[in-house]
C-alpha cells in the first residue's frame, strides 16, 4: 500500500522506479543533442558561406591580435543578414520541435505515473483516454513564451541597469544592484508561471481537461491542498539546491588541477559532473511531478483516532449498528 504522503511518494518512485527518471533524461538529453547539433552544423555551414581573400588570409597568419580583429571584421562584413536569417529559422524549428516533443512526453510519463499510484495499466486505444493533445501543445506553448519573454526581461534589465550609469555620471554600484534585483524579479516571475504551467499539465492527462480548465484546476489545487503543495516544493526544491551545491563543489577539483593535468582531462571532468547534475536534476522533477500526481490520487487523512487507541484504526460505528434491531433501533417498537 502506498503511503499518505505525496513528498515521501515521490522520493520513492525516484528510488524504486529508475525508469521514470530515465525516460525524462532520454527525451530531454535527446532535444539538448540535437540542440547542439543543430547549432554546430548552422555555424558550420553559415561559416562556409563567408567570402575570405588572400589579404584576410595574410592578415590572419600574422598572429597580431589588431590584424586579426580587422581581418575577421571584413570577413563579417555584410554578412549579418544571413546570420540573422538563420538564427530565426533555427530557433522556429527547434521551438516547434520542443513544444511537440516535450508535450508527447510530458502526458505519457504523467500517463504512467497516473497508472502506477492506480496499480494498472491504461489502454490508449480506448476513447475514453485519449488525451487532449492540443492542450498539451497548448500549455508548452505558453512554456515557450515565458521563457522568451524571461529572456528579453533579461535584456532589458541591462538596459535599464545601463541608464542608471550614463558616462557622464557612472554609478557601476548602483547599476550592479539595479540589474540584480530586476533580473531575481524576472527570474522569479518566470519560474512561477513555469511552475504552474507544468502542474496544470497534469489536470489534462488525469481529467481530460482542457487548457484554459487545467489551469483553473491547478489554482483550485493549490487552494485547496496548499500545504501540501507547498511540502513537495520545498523539499524538492531543497534537494535540488543541495544537488546544485555538491556539484559546484565538485567540479572544483578537475579546476583546481588545470595547471597539472591535461586539459582534455580537465574538461572532461567538468563535463562529467555536469552531466551527473543534470540526470540527478531530471530525476527530482520526475520525482516532484510523481509527488503531485499523488496529491491527486492519494486521499487526504481525515479519519480522527479514538482516544487511547494509538494505533488502532478508526471505526465507523454508524455502519456498525443495525437499524432494524428493536433494541438498538432509535424507531419505537409496535406492540
Amino acid at each position: 500500500m502506498k503511503s499518505n504522503s505525496p513528498t515521501l511518494e515521490g522520493f520513492r518512485l525516484m528510488v524504486r522506479q529508475p525508469s521514470f527518471g530515465l525516460a525524462e533524461i532520454a527525451w530531454r538529453w535527446s532535444f539538448g543533442a540535437v540542440f547542439w547539433l543543430a547549432l554546430v552544423f548552422s555555424v558550420t555551414e553559415y561559416l562556409k558561406t563567408l567570402p575570405v581573400s588572400n589579404g584576410e588570409l595574410l592578415l590572419l597568419r600574422t598572429r597580431q591580435p589588431v590584424l586579426v580583429l580587422d581581418a575577421i571584421a571584413h570577413i563579417f562584413r555584410g554578412s549579418g543578414w544571413r546570420a540573422a536569417e538563420s538564427v530565426v529559422v533555427l530557433a522556429i524549428t527547434l521551438a516547434i520541435a520542443w513544444i511537440v516533443l516535450s508535450s508527447l512526453a510530458r502526458a505519457a510519463i504523467i500517463k504512467s505515473l497516473l497508472g502506477y499510484f492506480r496499480d494498472d495499466v491504461f489502454l490508449p486505444t480506448e476513447p475514453q483516454y485519449r488525451l487532449p493533445l492540443h492542450s498539451m501543445f497548448a500549455l508548452s506553448f505558453f512554456r515557450l513564451a515565458v521563457t522568451l519573454a524571461a529572456v528579453l526581461g533579461f535584456a532589458d534589465a541591462f538596459f535599464f541597469a545601463s541608464a542608471v550609469s550614463p558616462a557622464s555620471n557612472p554609478a557601476p554600484g548602483s547599476a550592479f544592484l539595479v540589474f540584480l534585483t530586476l533580473v531575481l524579479f524576472v527570474w522569479l516571475a518566470a519560474s512561477v508561471l513555469n511552475w504552474f504551467l507544468s502542474l496544470a499539465a497534469m489536470f489534462v492527462v488525469v481529467e481530460k481537461q482542457h487548457t484554459f480548465q487545467a489551469m483553473a484546476s491547478a489554482i483550485d489545487l493549490c487552494r485547496r491542498r496548499t500545504g501540501s503543495v507547498l511540502a513537495v516544493g520545498t523539499w524538492f526544491g531543497l534537494g535540488h539546491t543541495v544537488t546544485f551545491v555538491l556539484a559546484t563543489s565538485v567540479v572544483a577539483f578537475p579546476l583546481g588541477f588545470a595547471r597539472i593535468l591535461p586539459p582534455g582531462v580537465v574538461l572532461g571532468g567538468v563535463i562529467l559532473v555536469t552531466l551527473l547534475y543534470f540526470a540527478v536534476a531530471d530525476f527530482l522533477y520526475v520525482g516532484r511531478l510523481a509527488a503531485y500526481v499523488a496529491i491527486l490520487e492519494l486521499p487526504e487523512t481525515t479519519a480522527t483516532r479514538q482516544p487511547g487507541l494509538t494505533n488502532a484504526p478508526s471505526l465507523d460505528l454508524s455502519c456498525a449498528v443495525d437499524r432494524d434491531e428493536l433494541i438498538l433501533s432509535d424507531v419505537p417498537a409496535k406492540a
